[in-house]
């Protein structure tokens, strides 16, 4: 049974130094979202009215005319605005496994420092005598990190999004916390329950997929896609066991993909455990995921799937 709940809010501090942190590679995924912003103009042809003539469909017209034949009466031509109908769920997986420290490293050249910006900043406020947050980065924290920037993008290009997380305690407590629902404005609210997004129980992924898609299937977008970012296959208490029921576990998260897909939702798995190739050539092989060796290339890297996918 899925739970669903709103996550609980936080700060925005959290939000406004990912972006801060992240700020040369925040510009450059805006770069990369302007060519796939809303609102083009393409012209449509053989229309029965519009802004011109039609000149092939009016020359075949104008011979059907003369050879004694009914002309057909579309011979316009229009300008039509095509817009970018898009919405998108975001599943971010909030299992234990999730705590687990990462290794950290310079990114991007914006510090002229050794280690990571979060460390840096967090070795200034002890100097300082200020309250610092965690000394170490989680794998939680760079799931995070990237959704502050996929976020902000969106923003600017106008697709409709949900972000969720999701974990799971038994089959009676699938956990589903809502960051940012679909037809949600984005607001400080989005930003301070992204901020308090932990690490919970496991990884029951298929109910998860399930419900999100059922949200996806309310709106009224032309394309629908389904993100699943994780640290590792899905399994839970009595649902992935070693044995036969670990088998089920990716059995039943493959069903949940291919009946998003049935729904005309695309879905694509995007992992960080390094082993993700065993199982996810199972799960969704011929559905779409990606394994990402490196976790902290997941903020560079989930803005690019997601243009290339959504394209």
């Amino acid at each position: 049974m899925v739970q669903e709940r709103t996550a609980v809010a936080g700060e925005t501090t959290f939000f406004q130094e990912t972006l801060q942190q992240y700020s040369g590679l925040m510009d450059q995924i805006r770069r990369q979202f302007e060519s796939i912003r809303p609102e083009t103009y393409r012209k449509h042809k053989r229309l029965p009215d519009g802004e011109d003539f039609d000149f092939d469909a009016a020359l075949e017209a104008l011979i059907d005319l003369r050879s004694n034949i009914s002309p057909d009466d579309r011979i316009y031509w229009r300008r039509n605005k095509d817009e970018r109908d898009v919405a998108v769920a975001f599943l971010l997986d909030m299992s234990a496994s999730t705590a687990e420290a990462v290794e950290e490293g310079s990114r991007d050249g914006e510090w002229n420092t050794p280690g990571d910006p979060v460390a840096y900043t967090a070795w200034l406020r002890a100097r300082r005598g200020e309250t610092t947050r965690r000394p170490y980065k989680r794998i939680i924290d760079v799931e995070k990190e990237s959704m502050v920037l996929l976020m902000t993008a969106l923003e600017a290009i106008g697709d409709r999004y949900g972000v969720y997380g999701f974990s799971g305690f038994g089959r009676e407590n699938v956990e589903f916390y809502v960051i940012k629902d679909i037809e949600e404005p984005f607001t400080d609210k989005s930003k301070r329950r992204l901020d308090k997004v932990a690490p919970l129980h496991a990884t029951r992924m298929g109910p998860a997929i399930r419900h999100a898609a059922f949200k996806l299937s309310q709106t009224d977008a032309k394309t629908k896609f389904l993100f699943v970012v994780s640290d590792g296959r899905p399994q839970d208490r009595g649902y992935s066991r070693e044995g036969v029921e670990k088998e089920y576990a990716v059995q039943d998260t493959r069903m949940a993909l291919m009946e998003a897909r049935q729904s005309n939702i695309t879905p694509f798995c995007l992992t960080v455990d390094r082993n993700g190739h065993d199982y996810l050539r199972t799960m969704a092989g011929d559905l779409g995921y990606e394994v990402l060796p490196d976790i902290m290339e997941l903020p560079r890297r989930l803005p690019q799937l997601y243009k290339k996918i959504t394209l």
